[in-house]
């Protein structure tokens, strides 16, 4: 299966956290939209990693994306090396992406930069065709992303676009919702965590709005780039 985009996150919800809405609307659009997460979240405060894989479940039918893989790598202990690199690798090679989705290049959780850097770096060697790699015994052909997009997560940065998903808001919310060990539950009994406040729930809609305000709409997810952002016009801008 080629996919359109593959929204890559170190941990089950933080994609859902950061760039749910522009999945949700290109979905919407027709493309085709996977989610690989790197870890299994097994060192979160609260919750099991079996309850975050259902969880994950049930935000991808949310959201209407067309494959999520997990890559079990060790939740706060992976690093950006050649072993790591080549397992991103076959991911890249077999969905060949045109466009990635990841995490923050820098953030609060150390994971977020790892695996930012990580799936960068991975995006450029996928394209070389002398590494070589297989899958089920199927040699693998070289392919690299056009365009590799980092999400913005729990540190506020100006983002370097922004995308409009008004429309959205909703299902971005709904996805996020199903991570309900670890969000906001007034019965949940489990130990606090910086994301489990209600201040950290409502957070998600009120940070969505302020990048909607700053470009005329209502709701929008930001990103930044690695390289300048290519237009064909300044018509294409809205």
């Amino acid at each position: 299966m080629k996919l359109d985009i593959l929204a890559i996150g170190a941990h089950p919800d933080d994609v859902e956290l950061s760039c749910s809405g522009t999945i949700a609307k290109e979905v919407d659009r027709g493309k085709k939209v996977g989610i690989l997460d790197l870890t299994r979240g097994e060192l979160g405060t609260r919750g099991t990693p079996e309850i975050r894989d259902q969880e994950a479940r049930q935000a991808s039918q949310i959201l209407g994306v067309s494959t999520r893989e997990n890559l079990g790598f060790k939740d706060g202990f992976f690093v950006n090396d050649q072993n790591h690199q080549l397992e991103v690798v076959k991911i890249l090679r077999k969905y060949r992406p045109d466009v990635v989705l990841c995490n923050a290049i820098n953030d609060r959780h150390i994971d977020h930069g790892k695996g930012s850097k990580l799936v960068s770096d991975s995006c450029f060697l996928s394209g070389l065709r002398k590494i070589e790699t297989s899958i089920d015994g199927n040699e693998q052909e070289p392919w690299r992303p056009k365009h590799v997009y980092h999400y913005i997560q729990w540190i506020n940065i100006e983002p370097d676009f922004v995308v409009d998903i008004s429309n959205h808001i909703d299902k971005k919310i709904a996805s996020v919702e199903a991570y309900a060990s670890q969000f906001y539950d007034a019965g949940n009994k489990e130990p606090s965590t910086p994301i489990s406040s209600k201040n950290f729930l409502d957070s998600i809609k009120y940070r969505a709005a302020d990048l909607g305000r700053i470009i005329g709409v209502s709701y929008a997810e930001g990103f930044t780039v690695e390289r300048y952002v290519a237009v064909d016009s300044i018509f294409d801008l809205i």
